[in-house]
């Protein structure tokens, strides 16, 4: 299978001193996986294959969830095609 990018935005409803350690929780799951990942301040970037990475977003919710939101907003952006496409394609040029 192709390889995808996704890059996830993730907003847990809790108190606002809780937002921080659960999203960190969420990067870690994410270091965790093994997939080449890229941390921005708004959202983070993952690549792999396009199942992999729709199951790493069920993860994330779960990873909120259990760290007590009562409501988890997600903003995903998949950028896939046929051949594959990578981070390193798109971003060589400002490395």
């Amino acid at each position: 299978m192709p390889v995808a990018n996704l890059s996830l935005q993730i907003l847990p409803v809790v108190k606002e001193e809780k937002i921080y350690p659960l999203v960190d929780q969420v990067i870690q799951m994410i270091q965790t996986s093994g997939l080449k990942y890229i941390v921005g301040p708004m959202e983070t970037t993952i690549e792999g294959e396009l199942d992999t990475l729709l199951d790493m977003v069920k993860k994330a919710q779960q990873v909120c969830v259990q760290g007590g939101a009562s409501r988890v907003i997600s903003v995903i952006k998949i950028d896939y095609k046929p051949d594959g496409v990578t981070m390193d394609e798109k971003t060589h040029p400002y490395r």
